[in-house]
Order: structure tokens, then sequence, then C-alpha cells
């Protein structure tokens, strides 16, 4: 293994960086103790990559209003290298949004990023099935924050029966779903999700629950549908590699979390 790719970060423009991690920070401690372990810039980000060994790192932004969409994709096109993978976000109330995913595929990006709960949306609404329906025609990868969120009220946006609703309609839809399949919804998550053909990325999760689950989910996945994510800056990356390494699920599932899954994924696209 040559480096560690982590499937799921956030960073933000030089210039809106510091009040963005300081908004979400204070959305996230009104019912969590959450913490930012980077500023939020793409320069930190790379620090803390060189620090932890790790090769690349997805930046997942997320457009909460449709007006975000061209800065978002500008940056994107700005920061994108070697070890810099943006998936730029679109909203899905923008009048333009099929027009978007179009640019986003012609620009070469891999994947695009949604947020139920910011973007205000169930994952199962028919007026997405459009979206869905041209994402799948297209190839791109899809990371959707999955499970409840820490700065909303608990209802149920993106929880795994609304995930199954999706694939069943979208059997060809490469969706990621983030924090082990559902963030602190993980007994539905051994329930429906777990050993079927769906990718779930591992970040802000093994801390949230206890080893003996984690461990549980991962071994009853299929191995080839586990990817490493650390969700920085709110997580730090070596500590979400030393916590996967802990479960001691081996070293070929290590192998194929940390790196290998990653790499097949995105050269599909």
């Amino acid at each position: 293994m040559s480096g560690i790719i982590d499937f799921h970060t956030h960073a933000f423009p030089d210039a809106l960086a510091e009040r963005a991690v300081q908004v979400l920070l204070e959305d996230g401690r009104k019912m969590y103790d959450v913490n930012a372990y980077l500023d939020g810039k793409v320069g930190s980000l790379l620090s803390s990559m060189d620090r932890c060994g790790i090769d690349k790192s997805v930046i997942c932004s997320i457009a909460t209003k449709p007006s975000h969409f061209e800065p978002i994709f500008t940056w994107s096109k700005q920061v994108r290298s070697d070890r810099i993978i943006p998936f730029p976000s679109l909203h899905p109330e923008a009048e333009d949004a099929l027009d978007q995913v179009r640019r986003i595929r012609a620009e070469g990006f891999k994947g695009v990023k949604f947020h139920p709960y910011y973007q205000d949306f169930s994952m199962d609404e028919e007026r997405l099935f459009p979206l869905y329906r041209l994402l799948e025609r297209e190839g791109l990868i899809v990371v959707v924050h999955t499970g409840f969120d820490l700065a909303f009220e608990r209802v149920r946006r993106a929880d795994p029966l609304k995930i199954i609703s999706v694939l069943d309609r979208f059997p060809g839809l490469k969706l990621v779903t983030t924090h082990l399949g559902s963030w602190e919804d993980w007994e539905e998550v051994e329930k429906h999700i777990m050993g079927r053909n769906i990718y779930m990325e591992i970040s802000f999760s093994l801390d949230c629950m206890g080893p003996e689950t984690a461990r549980r989910i991962i071994l009853n996945h299929p191995k080839d549908h586990v990817l490493f994510g650390s969700d920085s800056p709110w997580a730090d990356q070596d500590q979400a590699i030393s916590l996967l390494k802990s479960l001691a699920l081996g070293e070929e599932r290590e192998s194929l979390i940390l790196r290998e899954n990653a790499l097949k994924l995105l050269a599909a696209v």
C-alpha cells in the first residue's frame, strides 16, 4: 500500500475558511461536543495528509443554496490536483441542476456531494429522481450524508430504508453512504444495509460506537464496499486511521479500506 485515500474531508476557500469553520462549529455544538482539528484551508489539509501518510483526499463541498454552485465549481477547479479530489455540490432546488451535473461530468470531476439536512430534502423524494437518473447515467460517484446529523433535530431524511429505496430504483447509482451507513442509526444499518452491495465510508463513526458493533458491520459487509474517511477537519486524520487499525480487521481488509477500494471506485468514473 503506497498511501491512504481519505474519501471524506472538507475544506473551504482561504478567504472564507475561518468563518465557515466557526459557523459550522456553532451549529454542531448546539447538541454535540464537536471540534475542528484544522483551520479549513486546503494547505492545512495537505500538511495533515503529509503527517499521516495520506496520498489523496476527496473534498466534499456542500451547496446550501442554489447560488453556491458556481463559486464551489470554480474553486473546485482551482484546488484539484493529483492529491486533492474535489467533489463539487449542487442544490436539488436549482432550476438548472441537471445542466450542472453535466458540467461537473464534462469538467472531469469524479463525483458530487449532497447533504439532506443542509440542503433540506429527504433522500427518497420523487423530485430528486431526475437527478439520480442522470447521475447514474453519467457514472458519477454520489457521496451523501446518511443517518442523523449532529446539528439538526432527529428527522429521518437519509436513513437506511430511504437508502434502499433509492438504490432499488437506481441500482447503477454509485452511491457512497457516509458514517458507516447512517450516523447514529447503526441498528438500522445492520438490519437493512449490512451485507448489501452499498458503499459505506467510516468517517466520524468508529469513535461514536463500540468496537464490537463497528467490527460486526465491517466484517459482514462486502469487503470491496468499505472506504476510509475522516471527515476532517471535524476529526483528526491520524486518529481516524488509528481507530480503524484498532479494530484489528486484518491486513487485507485494512489495505482495501485505506486505499484499494477507493482507487477502484475512482477509476471507474
